[in-house]
């Protein structure tokens, strides 16, 4: 995937992955590898010049109806309140646009049901700057998940937030992971968080950015956070600095 014409900066190159329905999938690497563009390339938001991507057995040539999307920003629309926001999705997923005014109820019963599950609760009427940066991802994450999107794609959202935070929503994704059917691929720069969360982690290139290494995480599910305290867990978080660190320097 080259931007800006063929002189242009060549983002990608000899990028290959397999991911099985599922997964937990991390991919981490240095700054400017990548690993955003591996994201629009696999959500359709680009197609590469060179290559093909294959989501849920097709040839990605256009948005994915399949993905769900949460980034760094949450970007809540302000004039709608969270439950509003959550339902955003709904009315421009095809399968669900049809249904939604019909079947409106049980659209909100499960966007409550969402919210309730990563401790919302009761916040679905307030507006989202009357919510914390935690609690508006927290809300993100839920709108990235009520279309019921069988891939969901993680670019950076838990960065902007606090240690803590943080940590708490580190949890809530894993047992999201665990009581639904879906694959979640997490771009991230916090190497604990793609070893406390992930079945496997890549590692990529610097630019142009391709995979370099692959690991499976071998602790048992599921995941507290106390391990992060382990040595063994911390060996394989000090292992994959050490590989960001050679890719970096052979730049």
């Amino acid at each position: 995937m080259r931007y800006g014409g063929p002189g242009g900066t060549l983002a990608v190159s000899g990028l290959t992955m397999r991911i099985e329905r599922g997964d937990f999938v991390a991919v981490v690497g240095p700054s400017g590898c990548g690993k955003s563009t591996l994201m629009k390339l696999v959500t359709g938001l680009h197609v590469p010049q060179e290559g093909t991507v294959i989501v849920a057995g097709h040839q990605v040539t256009r948005p994915v109806s399949i993905v769900g999307m949460a980034f760094q920003n949450p970007t809540m629309l302000p004039w709608r309140t969270t439950l509003e926001n959550v339902l955003l999705p709904l009315e421009i997923v095809e399968k669900h646009r049809h249904r939604l005014r019909a079947h409106k109820k049980e659209y909100v019963e499960k966007a409550e049901h969402l919210l309730e599950t990563v401790g919302l609760k009761g916040f679905g009427e307030k507006f989202p700057w009357q919510l914390s940066g935690g609690m508006q991802q927290r809300a993100n994450l839920c709108r990235a998940l009520i279309h019921e999107p069988e891939l969901l794609m993680l670019d950076e959202p838990f960065g902007a937030l606090d240690a803590f935070t943080r940590e708490e929503l580190w949890c809530v994704i894993r047992d999201l992971h665990a009581a639904q059917d879906v694959t979640i691929v997490l771009v991230t720069h916090d190497l604990r968080e793609s070893v406390f969360l992930a079945d496997k982690v890549l590692v990529m290139s610097a630019r142009p950015g391709r995979v370099v290494a692959e690991h499976e995480v071998p602790f048992t599910r599921p995941r507290q956070l106390d391990i992060l305290y382990d040595k063994a867990f911390n060996d394989m978080v000090q292992a994959l600095h050490g590989e960001i660190a050679t890719a970096r320097a052979a730049a």
